[in-house]
């Protein structure tokens, strides 16, 4: 005679993690070292010859190594800001926030591979010798992908995450009239210095504090 055995299994609710509102400010320290040492390393004149990419091989090698922990920590901190609406979440303001937020990584991630690739093709061969034109042309190619588009998408980010805090209240208003100001800079001003790029993981860093600190508010509530 066969026994049927019922599983006594328990299933609960996944809850997010608390420290887990610590990715943006990680994502916010990583992407902005990252960046800085790119800023060091690259001459900001578009026409320096190739003697930059073997004086500064170490500084971009180091921040091409920190640049996927920065994206691993900018999708935890996507998937905070989704679990912090809730069900206040809006089909409509929510797939142009997480759609604008994977664009922008993944075209930051197109950037750094385009310098990898110079410093990994000198590394192999030392001998090689670039023609400018190849220069030109690559550091074109990613700073038109990381300074213009990449940091559209990320005003887009902004501007729709700042619709949906003013539409449900969730966060103040002075936080989200920042966010709409920064939105708005980042989407019409055309610049190739990196060091517009540090608006982003600096807002980043900020929201993610103001995260914390509400939980930390409504733990002792």
């Amino acid at each position: 005679m066969m026994k049927t055995v019922e599983s006594d299994s328990v299933y609960r609710r996944l809850a997010t993690p608390r420290a887990a509102a610590i990715a943006g400010i990680l994502f916010g320290v990583l992407f902005s070292v990252s960046l800085i040492l790119l800023r060091i390393a690259i001459p900001a004149n578009p026409f320096s010859g190739p003697e930059w990419i073997e004086q500064g091989a170490h500084q971009i090698t180091f921040a091409l190594e920190l640049m996927p922990f920065a994206g691993i920590a900018f999708l935890w901190f996507i998937g905070v800001v989704r679990d912090r609406l809730g069900h206040f979440e809006d089909q409509l303001f929510s797939t142009v926030f997480f759609g604008s937020g994977l664009l922008f990584l993944a075209m930051v991630f197109v950037s750094m591979a385009i310098a990898g690739g110079l410093i990994a093709g000198s590394q192999l061969n030392p001998q090689i010798i670039y023609d400018n034109q190849v220069i030109y042309f690559s550091r074109a190619i990613m700073f038109q992908l990381s300074n213009v588009y990449a940091l559209r998408m990320a005003g887009v980010f902004m501007l729709s995450l700042a619709t949906i805090w003013l539409r449900t209240g969730l966060f103040s208003r002075w936080l989200i009239i920042l966010t709409y100001l920064l939105a708005v800079a980042l989407l019409i001003i055309i610049n190739f210095n990196l060091w517009m790029a540090l608006i982003f993981p600096a807002w980043v860093f900020v929201i993610s504090i103001a995260i914390l600190v509400l939980r930390l508010k409504q733990s002792s509530a």
